[in-house]
């Protein structure tokens, strides 16, 4: 495990707590985060708070006692990872109706209805254990960079599409042991109480999600494969931080092992894909040979 020291710190936090005048509050709180220099995305809902954002050490610890001075947020847990520079480019404080686009007619309150919560290490053996199924709680293109061994891919593409997922693929399995997991937690908080309410009997969480579980000073990762997709400026990062880390990812093209996500060049489509740097040269940059035709064309629309 590596104990440098770096100037800049990422921040990952959520909390599931009520915020009333929540439009109000993500005004007011874009302005403390503009005058403290920090830089990030976080989504306000009345549901509770959802963010990641980079700054200095000193920007970085000033908000974390800002936010624990704060009644709603004393107890909220940040999870740090240590940075050369901002991880992103602008400061963001959105105002949402959801933390996470779940679009459930009942909504879930994970105060009220959600997983047993696994320490890393309670996890990392539940891993091991006979006849469990494990549960990716995050998008199909999250996974295929990295997961956790002998994990279910989700077919999805956003959060919302998990509950029809679930009924039509796992619905067999409702007395089995159903781990989940997810990048910090927050979207597992709600769908291993989706789980419960379904009708699953066993549903146990990653307590604090993955990033937690590769800073682990027992667990150090192990049993993770690939890198982690994170929703910033370093799109991955190392969570098996023992010689057993490997290379997941496959180049869209020609299969390679790769770990390198990019966008589409094709602005209609921006499409997020794994690349070699090979094909990345040779494809330009482009998902498929339909994107190419599609901007070529457009490019020459625009020249004439």
């Amino acid at each position: 495990m590596t104990t440098e020291t770096k100037p800049y710190r990422v921040l990952l936090y959520y909390k599931y707590v009520t915020i009333e005048n929540y439009e109000e509050f993500a005004k007011e709180h874009l302005a403390y985060c503009k005058e403290l220099g920090v830089k990030g995305r976080i989504l306000v809902a009345r549901e509770g708070i959802n963010g990641t954002l980079s700054g200095t050490v000193e920007q970085s610890q000033a908000y974390m006692d800002y936010m624990h001075a704060h009644p709603l947020f004393q107890d909220m847990i940040f999870k740090v990872d240590e940075a050369d520079g901002h991880a992103f480019k602008k400061i963001f404080v959105r105002p949402r109706p959801e933390l996470v686009t779940f679009r459930l007619e009942d909504d879930i309150n994970p105060n009220e209805l959600t997983g047993k919560r696994l320490k890393p290490k309670e996890f990392m053996e539940a891993l091991q254990q006979e006849d469990v199924i494990v549960l990716d709680g995050r998008n199909d293109y999250e996974f295929d960079v990295g997961h956790f061994r002998g994990a279910i891919r989700p077919e999805v593409e956003s959060f919302r599409e998990f509950p029809e997922w679930i009924r039509e693929n796992l619905s067999q399995f409702k007395d089995k042991k159903v781990l989940t997991y997810c990048t910090g937690g927050i979207r597992c908080e709600k769908l291993s109480g989706f789980l419960i309410r379904e009708g699953f009997q066993d549903v146990s969480q990653l307590d604090g999600g993955i990033v937690t579980y590769g800073k682990d000073p027992e667990v150090q990762g192990r049993l993770w494969d690939g890198k982690l997709y994170v929703f910033d400026e370093r799109i991955t990062v190392r969570v098996n931080q023992t010689d057993e880390e490997t290379v997941v990812g496959k180049c869209l093209h020609c299969g390679t092992p790769s770990e390198k996500y990019i966008n589409c060049t094709y602005d209609f489509c921006h499409n997020h894909h794994i690349v070699c740097e090979a094909c990345e040269e040779a494809k330009s940059g482009y998902c498929s040979e339909e994107c190419e035709e599609k901007d070529a064309a457009l490019q020459s629309t625009r020249a004439n």
